[in-house]
C-alpha cells in the first residue's frame, strides 16, 4: 500500500509540475512530448542496430545456429518469391492488385445491366449511360425506326427518341421509364495497364441464342487511332461474334472502357471510352429512319400504316385506325393485349385486293418475344376497310396464319 501511495503522490507531483503555471504548459507539452518521442525512437533504433548485429553474429556461433540460419533464409525467400508470384497474378487477372476487390461480383452486375437491342433487320447489344439512354452500335439500330430494347429480366421497351452518328457507328435509345439502377459508369480517366484484362458483354448471335448476356474475358492490346476514322478504337486479343455489337467492354471492375464494335477471330476493336462521351451530346436524329405513313391515300396504305404502327408500338395511332364499328367488339385494353408479345412486324406485302375500292390484300410476318426465345409467324389475307374521319380505317380482316412458308412467299 505504501508504495502505490509513493506513486500517486510522484504522480500528482509530476501533473502540477507540468501544469503550473499555466502560461507555461503550452511550452512544457511540446518540450515534454518532443522528449519522450526522441527517446522512444533512440531506443527503438539502437534495439533495431542490437538486433541486426545479434542476427549477422548468431549463425556464427555454432553449426547447429548455422543450419538454423539457412533453414529461415530459405523459408524467407520463398514467401518474397510467393509474393511477387502473387503480384504477377494479380495483375495478368486483373490489370493491378487494387482491383482485385472491386471485380468481385462484377460479371452478374453486366449480366443484369446490359440489354438486347433488336429490330427488324438487325439486332445486337446495348447499355444504360444514363438512367433513361441506352447506347449501342449506329449499325445496330440502322434502317430500323422502331427497335426494342430487351431487358435481362425479358421485359422490353420502344424507345421515345433514337440519336446516332453513323460515321462513328454510335447511337443512344431514349426510353420513357428511367433505369438509374443499370446505369454502367465510365472509367476516368480512361488509362490501361499493357495486356490489363478487359470484360465484354452481349448477346452472341442476338435471339438465335437465349439466355442470359454472355460475358468474354480478353486482354487489352493497344489504343489505335487512324485519320479514316472518326474515332479511336481499343485493341484486344476478344473474339466479339454477330449479335453483341454495341455492348459495353469494361475493365474487371464493371467500368466502361470501350463499345463492342467490330471483330476478327481472335482480333477486336471498340470505339475507346472517351470518344463515345464527347459525341453523345452531339448526337442528333439526322439519319435516324422515321416511320412515313398515310392512310388517308388508300385502304392498302391504311393497312400498311395499321401494321407500321403495331411494329412501333404506338398503339394509341393504330387503336385509331380501327373502325366505329369494329370498337363495338373491343376496347383499348384488349385489343393492346393481344399484341403484348410483338417485338416487330414487317409487311412484305399491302396492294388492293382485285378491283375493289376498299379492300387491301396483305402478307406480314411478326416477331414475336416468348419466354425469352424469339418466334416468327407468318401471316396474309384481306383488311375490308371504311372511310372515316378523312384516312382509311380497318373495318374487317380475314387474316390466316401461313405454316413455313416458302422462299417465293416472300417474293410473290
Amino acid at each position: 500500500m505504501g508504495v502505490m501511495k509513493k506513486l500517486i503522490l510522484r504522480l500528482r507531483a509530476y501533473i502540477r509540475r507540468l501544469l503550473f503555471p499555466l502560461y507555461f504548459f503550452p511550452l512544457k507539452l511540446l518540450t515534454y512530448s518532443s522528449y519522450y518521442l526522441l527517446k522512444f525512437l533512440l531506443k527503438l533504433l539502437l534495439a533495431l542496430i542490437g538486433l541486426v548485429i545479434d542476427t549477422l553474429i548468431f549463425p556464427f556461433r555454432s553449426l547447429k545456429n548455422f543450419l538454423k540460419s539457412i533453414l529461415v533464409g530459405v523459408v524467407v525467400l520463398y514467401l518474397f518469391a510467393s509474393l511477387f508470384v502473387i503480384l504477377d497474378y494479380l495483375t495478368k487477372q486483373y490489370g493491378y492488385f487494387g482491383k482485385f476487390f472491386c471485380a468481385l461480383g462484377a460479371s452478374n452486375r453486366l449480366r443484369g445491366s446490359v440489354v438486347r437491342i433488336v429490330g427488324g433487320y438487325s439486332e445486337g447489344s446495348g447499355f444504360f449511360i444514363a438512367e433513361d439512354q441506352v447506347l449501342t452500335n449506329f449499325h445496330v439500330i440502322a434502317d430500323e425506326p422502331a427497335p426494342k430494347i430487351i431487358f435481362p429480366d425479358g421485359q422490353f421497351t420502344t424507345p421515345i427518341k433514337i440519336t446516332g452518328d453513323k460515321d462513328a457507328d454510335v447511337a443512344v435509345l431514349y426510353t420513357r421509364e428511367k433505369y438509374p439502377e443499370k446505369v454502367l459508369a465510365f472509367l476516368e480517366p480512361l488509362a490501361l495497364n499493357d495486356n490489363e484484362p478487359l470484360i465484354s458483354t452481349g448477346y452472341p448471335m442476338g435471339t438465335d441464342l437465349s439466355g442470359e448476356a454472355t460475358v468474354l474475358k480478353g486482354n487489352f492490346v493497344s489504343f489505335r487511332q487512324s485519320k479514316n476514322y472518326p474515332v479511336g478504337y481499343i485493341q484486344t486479343n476478344l473474339s466479339l461474334v454477330a449479335g453483341m455489337s454495341g455492348g459495353p467492354l469494361t475493365d474487371q471492375c464493371g467500368r466502361v472502357v470501350g463499345v463492342n464494335t467490330m471483330g476478327l477471330a481472335g482480333l477486336s476493336f471498340f470505339i475507346a471510352g472517351p470518344e463515345v462521351e464527347r459525341l453523345v451530346p452531339g448526337l442528333t436524329d439526322q439519319g435516324i429512319k422515321k416511320i412515313k405513313v398515310d392512310p388517308s391515300l388508300s385502304p392498302e396504305e391504311a393497312v400498311k400504316a395499321f401494321y407500321t404502327y403495331l411494329k412501333a408500338r404506338r398503339m394509341e395511332d393504330g387503336f385509331k385506325l380501327l373502325s366505329q364499328e369494329y370498337l363495338w367488339k373491343t376496347n383499348f385494353e384488349e385489343w393492346t393485349n393481344r399484341f403484348k408479345d410483338i417485338l416487330d412486324v414487317n409487311v412484305i406485302k399491302a396492294a388492293r385486293d382485285g378491283k375493289s375500292k376498299d379492300t387491301a390484300f396483305v402478307k406480314f410476318s411478326t416477331k414475336n418475344w416468348v419466354d425469352g426465345e424469339a418466334e416468327f409467324h407468318y401471316y396474309e389475307g384481306t383488311w375490308k376497310t371504311v372511310w372515316e374521319d378523312g384516312v382509311y380505317k380497318m373495318l374487317k380482316s380475314k387474316i390466316a396464319e401461313v405454316d413455313n412458308p416458302e422462299q417465293s412467299w416472300f417474293y410473290e
